[in-house]
């Protein structure tokens, strides 16, 4: 099994915390995203949308990390990622998307390389961007995960899983602005802490990759 990846790439690290809590052992293949590699001939014939990650398993290329997770959910059930009940897996779900659909998506290293390059906005306005649309994800995942009564040491319960491994990376995103107050997130902040004492979390974290800058 090889992972195409960047080390900053939250969706990368997503793949990463997967493979690491399923025990899979991986290589690694690096695609410099400020770099440009994944516009690369070569990578192209891999992944033709030209994003990361992508995964070979026996010969099947895999992309976007939500497809990859439920891949290997499916193909490794043991230790399960998703709950045993169909409410609980939507709950879990939902939670993951409204971070891998709702904030990654336009707060991206293309993204905002986009702004800053085509639209010439100013690192101020990239920087009020980013953090406006990680404050409306974080405000709603907040109210949810310390209300609803099912989150326990993690997202869901006491077992950590795709919710959890959708979460800590945006966390990690959310730090890149020190302008960006996290204080008002104190059940997010208490699930990444019990998340990042965990191993499987630890080892997949960027500044621990090999091709980290």
């Amino acid at each position: 099994m090889k992972l195409f990846g960047y080390f900053r790439s939250s969706a990368a690290f997503r793949v990463r915390i997967a493979l690491n809590l399923k025990s899979v052992d991986y290589d690694q293949a690096f695609i410099h995203l400020r770099k440009n590699d994944q516009r690369s001939a070569d990578f192209l014939k891999i992944n033709p949308q030209g994003l990361v990650p992508a995964l070979i398993d026996n010969g099947h290329v895999l992309s976007q990390s939500l497809a990859i997770i439920e891949y290997l959910e499916e193909t490794r059930p043991e230790p399960a990622l998703l709950p045993r009940d169909s409410v609980g897996r939507a709950r879990v779900r939902s939670l993951a998307q409204a971070i891998a659909c709702d904030i990654h998506p336009i707060d991206n290293l293309r993204v905002l390389q986009f702004l800053g390059k085509e639209m010439k906005h100013d690192a101020g306005d990239i920087e009020a961007w980013f953090n406006h649309w990680v404050k409306v994800g974080f405000d709603g995942i907040e109210q949810s995960l310390a209300t609803d009564g099912k989150a326990g040491a993690y997202c869901h319960g006491d077992v950590p899983g795709l919710a959890d491994i959708c979460l800590v990376p945006q966390v990690f995103n959310a730090r890149r602005y020190p302008s960006f107050d996290l204080s008002p997130y104190p059940t997010i902040m208490r699930i990444f802490g019990n998340c990042m004492k965990l191993a499987a979390f630890d080892r997949a974290v960027p500044e621990k990759q090999p091709d980290a800058e």
